[in-house]
């Protein structure tokens, strides 16, 4: 099929996105919008409210989205550094694109399905933060290399058995070298990586052997730092750096024309900001690439408390985008309420929902007096001090904590303005 004059096979995915039916797939959106395309149901501009969203319904701020999006694009331009935003976050073509937009490097990601999903969008520079060992994989990346020459890819690689396996999986069939980055681990106890720079330089070894493979950089993620504090993360950073340029200084990067640097998550971009400027020239350009992905929603809780933006406070500030919606269904006691949300439908694992506020008919209150106690599968336990003035039938707004596993428990989430009017759906593939 040929393309729209002007149009790109990305565009084309973003597009069909519109052209999907409302059916029963999708959790919280009106009964009567059954058969419309999305396009159609987003062109009716309804509102959240009052025109037939059913509870519970998950809902992102038109506002505070743009609002995020726009700061953390000013924040790595101030900065100098490249973004690539962990999109394993949202899971949402459509995010990705207005990332892309606003000037990012390209898309981070955690395991071949999310590659996936991101390629059939259209999405041209992927960095995997994770080793790739997966032989079915590692051969549908390489096809991807070799039919569009415009796709970049880096991977981590941390063991020398790992390069075995991705050179082994690769022999034969891959027309251009991937490229790896050595992930440095973020000390004894954390994560993934390489835990001593003997190890990595073992590591680098493997791969200037294996000729399916090409080192390109270095990576880690200072979010795992064991008791992190400022003092430690910067000192972590720069042990990362050091890496580099011992690398550097030893021909390991001979031939690029640009070394990767490579962190950052959502609680400590400051300190990779602080670091990453002092990085001395080298014998090629440094793409010094941040990957930091919930910033986009932002939250009410873990990252409300984490954001660098708490420290650096003149650099601006991230706005929470999430509120779920539910509603009143028991009122059994003046000390307890039910609402009909529970674990299918908000994130859990950090903190519980934040009662807000409280909708009633077109009224909209604080939620005083009210706190989420417990989850059920589809209820929320509220303790209700007398203060509270709740029945059944109110609308309970909630706040939400860790975006990652917010967005993973909604299909299709409707964009709405402070008004409450709907202007888009969001579709993740998780």
């Amino acid at each position: 099929m040929a393309l729209e004059p002007g149009s790109t096979p990305a565009t084309e995915a973003l597009a069909r996105l519109a052209e999907e039916r409302v059916d029963h797939r999708f959790k919280g959106l009106p009964p009567d919008a059954h058969g419309l395309t999305v396009a159609e149901l987003a062109a009716q501009r309804r509102n959240l409210f009052t025109d037939g969203f059913t509870t519970p319904v998950l809902a992102l701020s038109a506002e505070h989205l743009e609002h995020n999006l726009r700061l953390m694009a000013t924040y790595t331009t101030r900065h100098g550094l490249a973004f690539a935003p962990h999109g394993k976050t949202t899971m949402a073509p459509q995010l990705f694109q207005r990332q892309i937009e606003r000037g990012a490097w390209g898309i981070t990601l955690a395991v071949p399905h999310q590659v996936r999903v991101a390629r059939a969008f259209g999405i041209r520079r992927i960095f995997l933060a994770n080793e790739l060992v997966d032989a079915a994989a590692l051969r549908w990346i390489a096809d991807e290399l070799a039919t569009d020459p415009s796709f970049e890819f880096v991977c981590y690689v941390d063991s020398v058995r790992g390069v075995e396996l991705m050179d082994a999986a690769l022999r034969g069939g891959t027309e251009r070298p991937l490229d790896v980055v050595v992930e440095l681990a973020a000390g004894e106890g954390a994560r993934t990586g390489v835990r001593t720079e003997a190890e990595c330089a073992a590591i680098a070894d493997a791969v200037a052997a294996a000729p399916t493979l090409r080192l390109v950089g270095v990576a880690g993620y200072e979010g795992e730092v064991p008791e992190a504090d400022p003092e430690r993360v910067h000192a972590w950073l720069r042990r990362l750096v050091a890496l580099a340029v011992d690398f550097d200084k030893a021909g390991r990067f001979q031939g690029l024309d640009e070394i990767v640097i490579s962190a950052g998550g959502s609680a400590w971009f400051d300190a990779v900001a602080d670091v990453f400027a002092e990085i001395p020239g080298l014998s090629s350009p440094v793409l010094k690439l941040l990957r930091s992905g919930a910033y986009v929603s932002h939250d009410d809780g873990h990252y409300r408390k984490l954001t660098p933006f708490n420290r650096v406070s003149e650099e601006g500030a991230l706005e929470p985008a999430f509120r779920l919606w539910a509603q009143v269904v028991s009122r059994p006691t003046r000390e307890q309420a039910f609402v009909n949300a529970g674990k299918r439908d908000a994130a859990y694992d950090l903190d519980l929902p934040f009662a807000q506020v409280i909708r009633r008919g077109d009224t909209e209150r604080p939620a005083t007096g009210i706190e989420v106690t417990a989850l059920s599968d589809q209820h929320a336990w509220l303790r209700t001090a007398p203060e509270a003035d709740l029945e059944v039938g109110d609308w309970l707004g909630m706040g939400l904590s860790h975006p990652c596993t917010s967005f993973d428990k909604w299909q299709l989430i409707p964009v709405a303005e402070a008004d409450g009017t709907v202007v888009d759906y969001i579709r993740t593939f998780f």
